[in-house]
């Protein structure tokens, strides 16, 4: 069948179950554009390209099939390079295509072009530049096929215009079905060797006081059920990072919750006091260990990971195996046998210490007093008791981010989409428009700060237009909370450009002009009925103002530069034995 580029395009997207793009048209993309309008692909017009990147990221979080975002060449490339990088840090799988100039053009300074394959190759997992129309439907199925298997993350595929445009001779073709991948030398080693994970299971059973430390690759790989049963057959108590909350439930009794720079004091204490960590899908990242020559000093190591670029990268690993999370731990689980726990080691003694820390130092706040501004704290709580059990809660990043984190209970996987690595301020708006776009019949929260809103909201007016019915919780505290905390605790309260400021804009104005339905809460009795109201309206976007304290600070906190074991508590804890 004859064809062109454009038409081959969209037929290759579909024949990979491409059901929705995220994107904004423009001259050297818009020959595919036309195409479109024929597909039964959804196409969700973006109001900026940076919104359509988190939209894809938020779907392939909540969903966990690759979003899929499309723009046009020169400032959309540079304006989507944020969601790659955002998606490259945190392993998240998404495809974006990208027009380019005339492939004769490229090299010459014309409109609207720029080096995008070069300005992305370190922030994509794999990218290309199409030079021939033939090649469209191969370097798409290989595009999907890299970006989820292995390691997921982002692929970039540029295409030049003259290729996808019917009315230009190098944009014809024959049409024809990529067989399979070809891809020499790419073949991710999924299956972990039986050997090492015999050695990982010798190592389970002696320990004294383990911890299983659960990154964001079990979620990649589908594998909470899994861990669910590790965990269970062992008993052993488990850490679950900021990009793997509800990888095992918050209620679950060997969940500690949240480790690293602002966790509870139990999981980061557990870590720092094991002797044995068993790393599942997790990187070592910096806010987790503190200071390294610090972190966990009497711990061996077991590190499971499909990166094998990871293994022994922050921390020497005794037992290093590369796979597939899920696999991994379904092969630990069978290694370690059924009467895994009853092997004469006496880890009674170390519950009861984790069973103490968790009594001395719960997450804990002062309520605000009658006339005083809410307390952040009060707001989540409040906002989580008040929502479905699988609500799916994105967030911006910076105090709001980690209030969420700590006073949420994650009971689910996948309910949890928030910028890790990369902690991209204005994700939470975009990534909730994607993750509701993905999970139409789930209540979904996006919860933002003020500083965060005011980058991306206009992408509120996507939501309207399309009949995309999500809710923001904007914690307004009038300022960029996180670095006002830094800057009161560690530059002696030398607050420098940091004020946003509470009345400007005003943003139950700014709600109602972008089509959504808009509520301010200032007074705590004020708080459970905002959410309740919001809660019941689906035909439409709904923002939340929650006038905050802008006092009010982050515990525990551990300080740049300190270990673990100089984790500050809340101020009412202090004088507990630790």
């Amino acid at each position: 069948m004859t064809t062109n580029g454009g038409e081959a395009l969209i037929k290759s997207l579909e024949n990979e179950g491409v059901e929705v793009i995220f994107g904004l048209p423009g001259g050297a993309i818009l020959p595919v554009y036309d195409p479109i309008l024929d597909s039964s692909i959804r196409h969700i017009l973006v109001r900026h390209e940076q919104g359509a990147g988190h939209m894809a990221e938020g779907y392939a979080h909540a969903t966990g099939k690759p979003g899929v975002a499309m723009v046009t060449s020169g400032p959309a490339a540079t304006n989507i390079v944020t969601p790659l990088c955002d998606a490259y840090m945190d392993s998240v799988p998404m495809v974006c295509i990208t027009g380019q100039v005339p492939y004769a053009a490229i090299g010459t300074d014309a409109f609207q072009e720029c080096d995008t394959t070069g300005i992305t190759m370190s922030v994509t997992k794999h990218n290309f530049l199409v030079t021939e129309a033939a090649d469209i439907p191969q370097i798409i199925h290989d595009a999907f096929h890299i970006a989820t298997t292995g390691r997921p993350g982002p692929v970039l595929v540029d295409i030049p215009k003259d290729i996808v445009d019917p009315g230009n001779p190098r944009s014809a073709m024959e049409w024809y079905e990529p067989s399979g991948p070809q891809l020499p030398g790419y073949n991710p080693v999924t299956v972990p060797d039986p050997a090492l994970v015999a050695e990982a299971a010798t190592l389970i059973r002696a320990a004294e006081r383990p911890v299983v430390y659960a990154g964001g690759g079990i979620l990649k790989a589908r594998g909470a059920e899994a861990l669910r049963r590790l965990v269970e057959l062992t008993d052993i108590p488990t850490v679950t990072t900021l990009m793997a909350r509800g990888a095992l439930p918050d209620d679950h009794p060997l969940c500690l919750g949240m480790p690293g720079m602002h966790g509870n004091y139990t999981a980061v204490t557990a870590m720092q006091e094991a002797d044995l960590l068993i790393a599942l899908g997790a990187r070592f990242d910096d806010r987790v260990t503190g200071r390294l020559d610090g972190f966990a000093p009497d711990a061996k190591i077991i590190h499971v990971d499909i990166d094998p670029a990871e293994l022994n990268k922050v921390r020497p690993a005794n037992v290093g195996i590369r796979g597939d999370c899920r696999l991994t731990i379904e092969a630990l689980v069978e290694a370690l046998g059924v009467d895994v726990v009853d092997q004469g080691i006496d880890r009674a003694p170390w519950k009861q210490r984790i069973s103490g820390w968790q009594e001395r130092f719960p997450l804990t706040y002062e309520q605000s007093a009658p006339g005083e501004a809410l307390k952040p704290q009060f707001v989540l709580e409040k906002l989580r008791d008040g929502s479905p059990r699988d609500t799916i809660v994105a967030s911006g990043v910076g105090q709001h981010q980690m209030w969420t984190s700590q006073f949420w209970n994650f009971e689910q996987p996948y309910t949890w989409i928030n910028s890790g690595g990369l902690g991209t301020m204005g994700f939470s708006i975009p990534a909730a428009i994607g993750a509701k776009v993905g999970m139409p019949d789930r209540t979904v929260w996006a919860v933002d700060g003020d500083g965060c809103f005011q980058m991306t909201a206009q992408e509120l007016v996507t939501a309207t237009v399309e009949r995309i019915p999500i809710k923001v919780a904007l914690i307004n505290n009038g300022y960029l909370g996180m670095v006002r905390q830094w800057q009161e605790m560690f530059y002696d309260e030398r607050f420098s450009e940091v004020e946003l400021g509470r009345t400007v804009p005003d943003y139950v104005k700014w709600a109602e002009a972008m089509g959504c339905e808009a509520i301010r809460a200032e007074a705590p009795e004020e708080v459970e009925p905002a959410v309740a109201k919001a809660n019941e309206i689906n035909d439409r976007p709904v923002v939340v103002e929650f006038r905050c304290d802008e006092r009010e600070m982050v515990f525990p906190m551990v300080p740049a530069g300190k270990t673990n074991s100089e984790l500050l508590v809340d101020p009412s804890q202090e004088d507990q034995p630790r």
